[in-house]
């Protein structure tokens, strides 16, 4: 009985930025201003490949399952952020903590296998375009998200898991504003290389495996580019992956940097701050670039607000 008091703590300590002080205030407004920003983003992202017709392809499916992923991933981690920010109250209970380093290990695994899905999905709508329908017919779109979804599911079961079994010996000051694996496995007391080399193997399967498939994908997309003769061909082809190329980029610059580092790093506030990008700005980033570099995303739109929300549709056709 001692020994799961002492290794499950009531509540975690998020030190946050508590050492600013007087950066929290500000913080606070752009964290929930971005949040706002991302939650409207995304779901307008969803609400229109869902409603419009024209948008009911592979890619704007995927892009739907993105933009969902992108919402919870945020709303896992932002409400909580907020409350630190404001007050001085820095705790997170251990259930909540938990669920927090769950769900987050959870959907960022399945970002990275659905980044490397859509690009695969660009990577057939260029290189075999007569093929395209054929290849990415409904039942393996389904498929593919489903596998997304339950394979970061599992690589989170597992590592998460193994994570909480750790004895943390009355430790409960977590420096950092969210419950990550590696930062509970910094408070445990004992020895944590089966862990760490557990999360090592996941990055590997989940982080490096699905950016070298992605790669690979833009290598053959980019041969094939170049052998187009037309500059209006070049372009279009380079409209339809320019948005997913910046999103991956996004993306894997920092999660790359957050989770391919040793559990004991010492380069904490370097951290937060990248953190901090990849939880609330990146999300943010995503619909935008997505709607301002998309024709047929923003076509949808016009079309959504003006024919469909404002009854403007006779306006609309004499424009």
């Amino acid at each position: 009985m001692e020994i799961a008091n002492t290794s499950s703590p009531g509540v975690f300590v998020l030190l946050g930025f508590s050492s600013r002080p007087s950066l929290e205030p500000i913080l606070f407004f752009l964290v929930l201003g971005f949040y706002v920003v991302s939650v409207l983003g995304n779901g307008i992202i969803i609400l229109v490949s869902c409603v419009e017709v024209h948008l009911h392809t592979p890619m704007y499916f995927f892009l739907a399952n993105l933009s969902f992923l992108d919402i919870s991933f945020t709303t896992s981690i932002v409400p909580q952020l907020l409350v630190n920010l404001w007050g001085p109250q820095k705790t997170i209970s251990y259930g909540g903590c938990v669920v927090q380093f769950y769900i987050s290990h959870w959907l960022g695994a399945t970002e990275c296998v659905l980044l490397a899905v859509m690009s695969c999905d660009r990577y057939a709508a260029i290189c075999r375009p007569l093929h395209y329908t054929v290849i990415m017919h409904p039942r393996l779109c389904l498929s593919l998200a489903f596998v997304s979804w339950l394979g970061g599911l599992t690589t989170s079961m597992v590592g998460s898991t193994l994570t909480m079994l750790l004895p943390l010996c009355g430790n409960n000051h977590i420096d950092h504003f969210l419950c990550e694996m590696p930062l509970i496995m910094q408070l445990a007391c004992v020895d944590t290389s089966f862990n760490e080399v557990e999360m090592y193997v996941a990055s590997f399967i989940f982080v490096v495996l699905p950016l070298g498939l992605i790669l690979v994908s833009y290598g053959h997309i980019a041969h094939a580019v170049l052998k187009i003769r037309s500059a209006e061909g070049r372009r279009k082809a380079f409209n339809t992956c320019s948005s997913h190329v910046a999103v991956v980029a996004l993306f894997y610059g920092s999660i790359i940097f957050m989770y391919l580092q040793p559990a004991k790093s010492n380069s904490h506030e370097q951290g937060k701050f990248i953190a901090l990008f990849y939880t609330v700005v990146t999300p943010m980033l995503n619909p935008l670039i997505y709607t301002l570099r998309n024709k047929d995303m923003k076509k949808g739109l016009r079309h959504l607000v003006l024919e469909k929300c404002c009854g403007f549709a006779g306006m609309w056709g004499h424009i």
